[in-house]
């Protein structure tokens, strides 16, 4: 006999959803990595509309919120795992990253952020110069040149 309500699993199920587990995180599972001089980060959204992701940034602080609609209630249903609504998730980024330059792009399920490093953070040479011509400035032989005239 197939039993469709089960309270005990369903409220496993649940809890599953709201915190995740250490194999399934919740709601949106997230890699990221770097590559060269800038950084990727990929969130699984698997049938989401791109109209209603929205992606926000304020100082260093990325906020992604996507919106999975509710089923239809008329609609008898025997299971049903995915979230549903809306969701979110915040990343804090380091300040080396350049956020005015961040790209966003969605396609099969995936949102793909790439975030350049700043320049001001990119590794650079600085060249030595060598000791012809440069001498120390003699605070003191300055003051007599003052004193004197």
């Amino acid at each position: 006999m197939l039993m469709r309500t089960d309270p005990f699993r369903d409220l496993d199920r649940f809890t599953q959803q709201v915190f995740g587990t250490a194999a399934r995180p919740a709601v949106m599972p997230m890699d990221a990595w770097r590559e060269g001089d800038h950084f990727v980060v990929e969130f699984d959204l698997p049938g989401i509309d791109a109209d209603s992701l929205d992606i926000d940034i304020e100082r260093n602080v990325v906020t992604v919120r996507a919106e999975r609609p509710a089923l239809d209630p008329d609609r008898e249903m025997l299971a049903t795992e995915r979230p549903r609504g809306v969701f979110s998730r915040q990343l804090v980024l380091g300040e080396n990253l350049d956020t005015d330059r961040i790209e966003a792009s969605y396609s099969e399920g995936v949102l793909r952020l790439h975030i350049p490093v700043a320049e001001k953070a990119k590794p650079r040479k600085i060249s030595v110069g060598r000791g012809n011509g440069h001498r120390a400035i003699d605070d003191n032989a300055a003051k007599r040149e003052v004193i004197d005239a």
